[in-house]
Order: C-alpha cells, then structure tokens, then sequence
C-alpha cells in the first residue's frame, strides 16, 4: 500500500490577529516549500454566532492584542474599526465566507480580502454586508455566494472542519500540523523568520 504524502495544516481564523500579523512570513514560507509538501488550509473559528455588542473589556484586550501584534511585528493596524463599527465577537460569519468562496476556487482571495477589509479598511466581516460587498470585490458569483454563505450545508461543513481542526490539535490560530505517515506533528510557528520555519518543518519531513 502506497504511503500517503506529508501533509501541513494552516489553521486558521479570517479574522484572527495574529493570522494577520504571520500573513508575511507565511507567505514567503509557502513560497519556499512550494512542491516539496501539500498544505491544506484548515478554519478553526475563533468565536460563535452572536448579535450581541462586544463587551468594552473584550474590546480593550483585543485593542492590546493589536497593539501587541504591530509592535512585535511591525503589522499595521487601522484602529477606526472601533469606533466606526459596533463589534460583536463573532468569526463564524466570516468562516462561512471562506467555504463559500472555497466553492468558487477562491478561498485564499477571500482570506486575504477579509483581512484587509477588517484590519486596513475598519469593516466589519461578522456583518453579512461586508461579506457580500467582499464577494463582489474579488469577482465572485455574488448569487452564489450569497445562497451558499447562508446555507445549511455550509454551516455543517464548518460544523465538520471546526471539528477536524480539533481532532489534529488546531485549538490556536494560526497552527500548523504536519501529519507525516498517520502521525501528527506540531511546528512551533516563527513569525518573523520564514527561513527558520522552513529548516524546522523539512527537519520534520
């Protein structure tokens, strides 16, 4: 029987800051294990539906996380969401919006587009607006889209994959799990040096 081939696990959230601050060394590391592995993007959901508002000491610590985040690693921030938008501590919108765009072929636009639509641009991606207006920005087929954001079959597919993200230890975002020959392997992340998150993933192959 064939052995399968390494696997490498990005679980992650589309509204998770410190997803955000990696996302240039994640990059470049991609780029340098380019044919060497199959990486399989993985959504973890950092936070549940809600209509409720964000508490003011849930929005000051996240607030310190961001500020946390630029200074360690230079990430930019647009800090007018807070006062622009009525932040609610919901992710599973925004989650919901990645496999309906993964439908189109288009999960790793809609990630990047989401991010800056949250971080640079002070959207809100828990509002389905801001999802829909997204959609439209990178060329999907909004209908689609839209049938498929609010479908059940994409909410028991995040049901599933939430689970799965668990089951390999992605209880972090973001997280990367190499699985090699049916065992699971947790890469501690560098998020600054993308050369060194390389030489530590191919020590593990």
């Amino acid at each position: 029987m064939a052995v399968a081939p390494p696997t490498l696990y990005y679980v992650y959230d589309p509204m998770c800051s410190w997803c955000w601050g990696f996302r240039p060394t994640w990059e470049k590391t991609k780029k340098q294990l380019e044919g060497q592995i199959d990486i399989h993007y993985i959504l973890g959901g950092l936070a549940q539906d809600t209509d409720k508002p964000m508490s003011v000491q849930m929005q000051q610590q996240i607030v310190s996380h961001w500020h946390k985040i630029a200074d360690y690693l230079g990430t930019e921030f647009n800090f007018e969401f807070w006062s622009k938008n009525t932040p609610r501590r919901s992710t599973y919108p925004a989650c919901r919006a990645i496999i309906a765009a993964r439908n189109q072929n288009a999960e790793a636009d809609m990630y990047h587009a989401l991010q800056k639509a949250y971080y640079l641009e002070a959207k809100n991606p828990s509002d389905i607006a801001v999802l829909v207006d997204t959609a439209k920005f990178i060329g999907l087929n909004v209908n689609q889209f839209e049938a498929d954001l609010l479908s059940d079959v994409t909410n028991d597919r995040l049901n599933k994959e939430l689970a799965f993200a668990r089951s390999i230890g992605g209880n972090s975002f973001p997280s990367l799990i190499l699985r090699k020959q049916g065992q699971l392997i947790d890469i501690p992340i560098d998020y600054q040096n993308p050369s060194r998150l390389v030489n530590i993933i191919n020590a593990k192959l």
